[in-house]
């Protein structure tokens, strides 16, 4: 069964940084994009950054300049270090990855259980 399981959330103050790991398990053929996703509370979840297989970006505007996302296709594993955080950077943050198991034939969509990142002086 594939897992999306994200770590490094956290409080933090305004000018810090945080590294958000997300890291896919199960029996996995391959993996396509991965990204980021946040949710701050009653906002609809937004696209952060995203990642190709192979190392092409793109990011959200309000965050471009302070986050980079980068990905180990070896481990399975996507990162997003957000450098300059600001009080609006607060919410739950979700890896998102289409992959493909050894088992099936398609790519589907997972989403990881979110972690949180709070931003406060």
């Amino acid at each position: 069964q594939v897992q999306l399981v994200e770590s490094g959330g956290g409080l933090v103050q305004p000018g810090e940084s945080l590294r958000l790991s997300c890291q896919a398990s199960g029996v996995i053929f391959s993996i396509n994009a991965m990204g980021w996703y946040r949710q701050a509370p009653g906002k609809e979840r937004e696209l952060v950054a995203t990642v190709t297989r192979g190392g092409s970006t793109t990011y959200a505007a309000s965050v471009k300049g302070r986050f980079t996302i980068s990905r180990d296709n070896a481990k399975n594993t996507v990162y997003l270090q957000m450098n300059s955080l600001k009080p609006e950077d607060t919410a739950v943050y979700y890896c998102n990855a289409d992959l493909r198991e050894l088992t099936t034939f398609g790519y589907l969509n997972y989403w990881g259980q979110g972690t949180q990142v709070t931003v406060s002086s």
